[in-house]
Order: structure tokens, then C-alpha cells, then sequence
């Protein structure tokens, strides 16, 4: 490395003996469970289930230091949602209609193709048998609020929850000191949202997964929040469904050189930027490539607002890696199993041929991972620590769920039934075996 260039981020190389060992240090995440947080977390979830409105208001007049004598008083019409998007500018609200018209596009299509019609067949005895998907019937989306406003959440957690037919979809978002963001009560009124409420927190969580005289209880709880909510998510788990408990955010860049480097350093920035815990790493056989967009790190990291937060992240969590070549490249990729997988090379279908683990793959070096947050149209609530190994982006299948369909004609049951009873009986179970037994002709 030049010596004028400050080394920023970890340097690794696949030919390094202890390569592996600091790979998998490199990668070591627990999303540790602050017993302090949990233990609070327990408290408002109980109190909220015993007493409802009055511990969910309480919490949040504690906590968001919002002014209102009921949990009605929080809750935000459709003509307010409206007029939020009445006064956004043309500029933004036109960004924002996109965005969610491209985003509501994919999970139509995803919708489709997902097998969300159900099937059926009949056996040449006439029995049938098949699947019924269904959408639940009602959805909470948690949107993060404060520091932070995120309309692209509120984009990619209800449109799909709609397309796949979901009746109501209940949208709840901090509002500390009762300041609300417009844009996200936008995007609340394009994307469709049924009911918002501004209250946040474990909460929240709470009023949504147990229900209260004013919150009807939902089916399933999505969307991102700070380590109260994570924490609440996962302790509702049972009583309603999640769609996961994500970790920080991730970027993993595979580059064959070729790429100018000022787009990859900024392309690791992006998620760099989120929080000191997010990750992000470059793969590339090339050395020297390698040392550009070193340069490029150093020279642009002084030109954005949220250096402080990058370098922490970049420095804590980052690294280049030199390997030998292409093909490990996506063994490593693999290995790890980013969130986000920008393949930037020439011909990258040739290599996301040999991708098995990420959460989303962003091929050629016009494909930004900025765009996959905003408005290409693909979920951007994806799998992070690794779950992308067997796990999946949000989707309109999350938002439906499968029933078996059996229809045994009489002539169907003989046979059945005489394989039933065998079975049964293997296993102890008599009642199963005569009731299946009882079908059978004399």
C-alpha cells in the first residue's frame, strides 16, 4: 500500500494462512441481548396486554413525550395522511408515486409467479387434493421515526402486504415530541395504509400483537426499530408472526477491477452511513485496484455529512480482501452471505450463476445498491448475520399462508384408509386407525 494513503479499513488476502480465522473475526456478530433492554421490554409488553390503551399511552407519553389524553387522540386520519402528500413538492412527490408504483409492480408480478393462485388435482379415483393461499387478514407495519424518516419503509412493508390482498394494514411510527414527517404520511396514503397511529417502542409492538380497545390485534408484525423493538418482536413471536429480526445493515461489493472506484468507495459508504455497526467489504483479485479505491475512500470521505458515523463503521467492520480470482470470490460471497450483493464486473450473470447466499444480488456497475433501497422495485427488507442462507427478502408471500386441500372420494378411502389403519396401528394410535377403518366397505 502507498504510504501517503491512510489504511482505513482491515486489509485481507485469501492466500494468507490465517485467512479463514480472520474472515470469520471479521464477521462475528451477536445481536447481544441486552438483559437491561429486555428486561424493560417485558415490563411494557405485560403491562400493555393487562391494561391496554392506558399502558400503551403511559409508555408513550414516558418515552416520546407526545401530549394526548387517549390512544384515539394518536391516531392519524386519511384526510391528514392526504394532505401530507397535498404538501409535498412536485419534485418529491412525484419520487415518491414512482417508487411505489415500481415497488407495487415487482410484487404484483412477484405474486403470480409465487404460486399465490393455490392448485389443485384429482387422482384417477376422484379424490382431489390441493392448496388454498390465502392473506391474512390483518398486518401491523412498525416504521422507525425520530432521528430518522424512512417513506421507503413504509413503500416496502405495506405495498406488498396489499398486493397480496391484506384488508387491513395498520401503520404505527414514533413521533417524539409529537413532531410527525410528512413524507412518511405520504407515503402511508400512496402506498394504501388503513389505520396509522403514532406511537412506537415496545409499545407499540405490544398494542399490535395483543390487541387494545382502540388497536385491533394483528396477524403479523413487520418492519425495522431500534433494540426495544427488536426486542419486543421477539418476545410476540407466537402470538403473532414477524417477518424477522434483523441485524445491522451490510454491503459485500465483488469488483473485477473494472469499475470506476469512486463508485464502489461511495457504494460502500451507503451502507457504511446507516450506523457504526453496518458492514462493508470489497472483493478483488486486483492489487492495485484494490489501492484506488483505498484512495478514493480517503479523498471522499471527507465530502459527506455522516463521516464520523462511516469511518467508525468502515474502520470496526470493513475490509479489502484480495483473492486469487473470480471464482473465489463467490466462494467467499457465499461464505458470507451478504445482505447486499453488488456484483460489478463485466458479464455478471456469469458469476451470480454461482451466488447460493445473499439477500439480494445487484448486477453490473450500474446496478447501485442505492437504487434497490428506493425504487427498483424488489424488497429492501432483506435477510442480514448470515440468515440469508436460508432465508428471504420480504415478499408478498409473506403476507399470505397455505391450506391443504383433501378431498378423498369413497372410492379414494378404501385405499387410503387400509394404509392409514396399518400405519396407525404401527403407531399406537387405535382411534386414528378405526376412524380412518370406519370408511372402509364391507
Amino acid at each position: 500500500m502507498s504510504q501517503n494513503i491512510p489504511q482505513l479499513l482491515t486489509r485481507l488476502d485469501s492466500s494468507q494462512t490465517d485467512f479463514s480465522e480472520r474472515l470469520t473475526n471479521l464477521l462475528a456478530f451477536e445481536a447481544s441481548e441486552d438483559e437491561a433492554i429486555d428486561s424493560v421490554v417485558a415490563k411494557i409488553l405485560a403491562d400493555v396486554k393487562n391494561r391496554g390503551d392506558a399502558a400503551v399511552l403511559e409508555a408513550s407519553v414516558r418515552f416520546d413525550r407526545i401530549s394526548a389524553s387517549s390512544v384515539a387522540e394518536l391516531e392519524i386520519s386519511q384526510d391528514e395522511l392526504q394532505a401530507a402528500l397535498a404538501s409535498l413538492s412536485p419534485a418529491r412527490r412525484s419520487a415518491l408515486e414512482t417508487a411505489a408504483q415500481r415497488v407495487r409492480s415487482y410484487h404484483e408480478k412477484q405474486k403470480t409467479e409465487c404460486g399465490s393462485a393455490g392448485f389443485s388435482y384429482t387422482e384417477a379415483d376422484g379424490t382431489v387434493l390441493g392448496q388454498k393461499v390465502t392473506p391474512l387478514d390483518r398486518v401491523g407495519i412498525y416504521v422507525p421515526g425520530g432521528k430518522a424518516a424512512y417513506p421507503s419503509s413504509v413503500l416496502m412493508n405495506a405495498i406488498p402486504a396489499k398486493v397480496a390482498g391484506v384488508a387491513e394494514v395498520i401503520m404505527v411510527v414514533p413521533t417524539p415530541d409529537g413532531v410527525r414527517n410528512a413524507l412518511v404520511l405520504a407515503a402511508a396514503a400512496i402506498a394504501g395504509v388503513d389505520r396509522v397511529f403514532t406511537i412506537g417502542g415496545a409499545q407499540a409492538v405490544g398494542a399490535l400483537a395483543y390487541g387494545t380497545s382502540t388497536i385491533a390485534q394483528v396477524d403479523k408484525i413487520v418492519g425495522p426499530g431500534n433494540a426495544y423493538v427488536a426486542a419486543a418482536k421477539r418476545r410476540v413471536f407466537g402470538t403473532v408472526g414477524i417477518d424477522m429480526i434483523a441485524g445491522p445493515s451490510e454491503i459485500l461489493v465483488i469488483c473485477d477491477g473494472t469499475t470506476d472506484p469512486d463508485w464502489v468507495a461511495m457504494d460502500l459508504f451507503s451502507q457504511a452511513e446507516h450506523d457504526e455497526l453496518a458492514q462493508s467489504i470489497l472483493l478483488c483479485p486486483d492489487a492495485a485496484y484494490l489501492e484506488a479505491v483505498s484512495a478514493s475512500i480517503v479523498r471522499l470521505l471527507e465530502t459527506l455529512p455522516r463521516k464520523d458515523i462511516i469511518r467508525t463503521s468502515l474502520v470496526n467492520r470493513g475490509a479489502l480482501i484480495k483473492v486469487r480470482d473470480m471464482q473465489e470470490a463467490c466462494d467467499i460471497a457465499n461464505r458470507i452471505a451478504a445482505e447486499h450483493l453488488e456484483i460489478s464486473t463485466e458479464n455478471p450473470q456469469q458469476w451470480a450463476d454461482k451466488i447460493r447466499h445473499a439477500g439480494a444480488m445487484f448486477l453490473g456497475r450500474y446496478s447501485s445498491e442505492a437504487l434497490g433501497d428506493y425504487c427498483a422495485g424488489p424488497n429492501h427488507v432483506l435477510p442480514t448475520s448470515r440468515t440469508a442462507r436460508f432465508s428471504s427478502p420480504l415478499g408478498v408471500y409473506d403476507f399470505q399462508k397455505r391450506s391443504s386441500i383433501i378431498y378423498v372420494s369413497e372410492q379414494g378411502a378404501q385405499s387410503l384408509g387400509k394404509v392409514a389403519a396399518e400405519l396407525a396401528y404401527g403407531e399406537g394410535l387405535q382411534a386414528h386407525a378405526r376412524s380412518a377403518e370406519y370408511r372402509l366397505k364391507p
